[in-house]
């Protein structure tokens, strides 16, 4: 068949397809897949099921997804936010229980054993992590939210599923210094189509997860002029620049916020800066468009 749905964001393979995609790809079986949650804080995505396979994106911690397939210790999934396919390990998924009451708003943060920051530390996890609250303890002054299992997270760290950041710019502001790390999608490391995906989820704004994606779906274009000669004074805060292969949130007119492979962090960095190294590389922007309007 020629003009196969995307694979990277529709499940499909020679041998088994989502049932959803019948009419759209040949495949010797269809199913609908099961519901599943990430129980993993932080979990790797790979192109192929191996360990040593590229990894295109990430799930966090209370994630849900689709099961279409388990084999040897790996399950071939699709995300329920952003729909992308992967294999992540078996293990590092469980049954849907109780739907998550809070989301991690803290770039970071830890589970710990119990409640008590002095406790044995159970694993760290990422802004955008969904966990269900059973109930609070303080101790020694310090409040923290309790999980079904026993083990406490820092209250003020998390905010009820119900609420959302106001200014996605502002978000990611928040993980400057951040770790680059291609294919991450947490406050452990994200790269840069990440940094804008994540802060807007935090805003409840939905965006797709690669660059490309990005470019030619967020609210719409920014005329900046010819194309050898752009004019950059018209950009708004929250605008993304786009080169090849790369996006920038735009904090000012002067400035960008991107996590960049040049510094491997997040980073804040004059646009017009930016703008003159990249070009060496991969010529100058390819486009601006403006989330939130289309």
């Amino acid at each position: 068949m020629t003009g196969k749905p995307d694979s990277r964001v529709n499940a499909y393979r020679a041998d088994l397809a989502n049932s959803a995609l019948r009419d759209q790809v040949t495949a010797e079986r269809y199913v609908e897949g099961r519901k599943a949650v990430v129980c993993g804080p932080v979990v790797n995505l790979h192109a192929q099921p191996s360990a040593a396979a590229a990894i295109d994106t990430q799930a966090l911690l209370g994630e849900t997804l689709r099961v279409f397939d388990e084999a040897e210790g790996w399950s071939w999934v699709q995300l329920d936010a952003d729909h992308y396919v992967g294999y992540v390990p078996t293990h590092q998924l469980s049954d849907p229980v109780a739907a998550a009451t809070h989301v991690v708003s803290a770039p970071r943060s830890f589970i710990y054993g119990e409640a008590d920051l002095r406790s044995p530390l159970r694993y760290a996890c990422s802004m955008g992590s969904r966990v269900t609250i059973t109930g609070s303890q303080v101790t020694r002054g310090t409040h923290y939210s309790l999980l079904a299992d026993g083990t406490a997270i820092i209250a003020g760290h998390l905010q009820p599923v119900s609420m959302l950041a106001a200014d996605y710019v502002d978000v990611a502001a928040l993980f400057l210094q951040t770790p680059y790390l291609w294919g991450g999608r947490s406050g452990l490391g994200l790269d840069c189509s990440a940094l804008v995906q994540l802060s807007m989820m935090m805003c409840g704004q939905v965006a797709p997860r690669d660059a490309n994606m990005q470019e030619a779906s967020l609210g719409r274009p920014v005329d900046t002029g010819p194309a050898n000669t752009p004019d950059f004074t018209c950009l708004q805060r929250g605008d993304l620049v786009f080169w090849q292969g790369h996006v920038a949130i735009v904090e000012d007119r002067q400035t960008i916020l991107h996590a960049n492979g040049h510094t491997m962090l997040v980073t804040r960095e004059p646009l017009a800066e930016a703008i003159g190294r990249i070009a060496h590389l991969y010529g100058l922007p390819t486009s601006v468009r403006r989330p939130g309007e289309g």
